[in-house]
């Protein structure tokens, strides 16, 4: 690593950790503020959404829906979607003034806070010298040498722009490499709007409740196996049904696109194992668990090292990105160092390499990731406590910086538990805390993030609002 450490060095970064800074603190909010020139005092009105309702209406006539990803039509929860103004640290701020915690965190990405002070100094800096080069840039030899270092099954990487174009790349490369074409995927485990990972999907898919996509030919799914998550068992028998024939099995190791739903005992274990029986290769999508679960991800929390890994959001700093990475002699099959093509205009641009490396930088910082997991098992057993003392079933968990919780009973292995939750209460849940100023996923099949510039304050205030809606629906 020691050329692009130099060469990093030369152009004034470090891939060095920098010294540990204590957990953020603040005053307990006011929950006053002045955005884009719009003061508010929540205390003195009641809440209104007014001109994210009259954005939002003008947005229909312009783009599909409204908005330019489908859960963020709050289709599955009702009421109004809110057009957000400005972000910082653990809050955001929309259009009428209203201020939330936020645990969205821009789907992932923000896992050090939005806006954080340090990127965005970095950012400018770079910008200074241009958005994009179409051409190779040293800040991408500095983050692929952070990758390569932190995340196991990674010895070579290729940056693309996101999380789903990561996936796409791998798996024209697992088939590329195995000379296979069937791979096999996990009900309500969603791996971006490919057309062969479109089979009971996740995410936004099942929010809304759709069926397999209309627009994906037949052909392109036909060779796409699904199981349900966290059965073995079904597993084995396809394995054994298609001998030989099965490039991969991709699948988040925690799902966190049908709600959070970790793996059982064993189960990570046991596909590597038939993978490696059956020559396949294991992919695991780690555009949510990678940096976030671990600074290695989920492959290094839970010890199991895949062949192939995809990953994004956090590895961009919160401006686009992704990548797809695993052994050598896998990755030395994508051009120009192999046959198997694939290309991107804007894969590896210095603004989203700059992002990514301060980003990752902080989360090299000791204590990061038990602040996490303090933060948020607090966050995920106050809200279970509330449900328990106000007489609703429910029921969660969480690894360091991810979270979910459902309404129903559980416990929830799979996408068919998760079903079982009672989606119209929350629905009523969810707009409910948006009126207590609090900014959870718009749907019960999406995980939540934490920060670390969420407070033991901001969680404080999220429990007692949450105990507060739960006795009111």
């Amino acid at each position: 690593m020691a050329g692009a450490a130099a060469a990093a060095v030369a152009s004034g970064i470090s891939a060095r950790p920098v010294a540990p800074r204590p957990p953020p603190s603040r005053a307990r909010s006011s929950r006053s503020v002045v955005r884009a020139a719009i003061s508010v005092e929540k205390g003195e009105k009641a809440y209104t959404v007014h001109k994210s309702e009259e954005i939002f209406n003008a947005a229909k006539e312009l783009m599909p829906g409204g908005v330019n990803s489908p859960v963020r039509a709050f289709k599955s929860v009702g009421g109004q979607p809110i057009v957000f103004d400005s972000v910082k640290g653990s809050r955001m701020w929309d259009v009428d003034g209203n201020e939330y915690i936020d645990y969205v965190g821009s789907w992932g990405p923000a896992i050090i806070g939005h806006a954080d002070d340090t990127v965005n100094a970095a950012l400018i800096e770079t910008l200074k010298k241009g958005t994009s080069f179409g051409a190779p840039c040293v800040l991408e030899n500095v983050l692929a040498e952070m990758v390569i270092s932190a995340v196991p099954s990674i010895e070579m990487v290729r940056f693309v722009n996101s999380g789903t174009e990561a996936c796409m790349g791998a798996l024209r490369l697992v088939r590329a490499f195995t000379g296979r074409e069937k791979i096999l995927k996990f009900e309500g485990c969603y791996h971006g709007h490919a057309d062969s990972f479109l089979v009971k999907a996740g995410s936004g898919v099942a929010t809304l409740g759709l069926p397999d996509s209309p627009g994906v030919p037949k052909g392109a799914t036909s060779e796409t196996l699904t199981a349900p998550y966290n059965d073995v068992e079904a597993v084995k028998k396809l394995f054994e049904e298609n001998k030989g024939e099965i490039a991969a099995v991709f699948l988040e190791p925690v799902v966190g696109n049908a709600g959070f739903i970790p793996p059982q005992p064993g189960f990570l274990n046991a596909l590597r194992d038939l993978t490696k029986q059956d020559g396949a290769l294991l992919v695991f999508d780690e555009v949510m668990t990678g940096f976030r679960l671990a600074y290695g991800g989920a492959q290094e929390y839970f010890g199991i090292t895949p062949d192939v890994s995809t990953l994004g959001k956090i590895i961009g700093g919160g401006l686009p990105v992704g990548a797809y990475g695993g052994r050598k002699d896998i990755m030395e099959m994508v051009a120009p160092a192999g046959p198997m093509y694939q290309a991107g205009t804007l894969s590896g641009n210095p603004l989203a390499m700059t992002a990514g490396i301060h980003t990752l930088k902080r989360l090299m910082e000791p204590g990061t990731y038990d602040y996490l997991d303090k933060i948020t098992g607090d966050l995920v057993r106050g809200i279970l406590d509330a449900g328990a003392k106000t007489g609703h079933e429910m029921c969660g968990g969480h690894i360091r910086g991810m979270f979910g919780f459902f309404f129903t009973g559980g416990p929830v292995h799979n996408f068919g538990d998760a079903k079982k939750s009672d989606t119209a209460k929350f629905g009523r849940f969810y707009r409910g805390m948006l009126e207590e100023g609090v900014y959870l996923a718009p749907s019960q099949f999406e995980a939540g993030f934490t920060s670390l510039a969420h407070t033991s304050q901001d969680i404080e205030e999220t429990v007692e609002a949450a105990e507060k809606v739960l006795r009111r629906i």
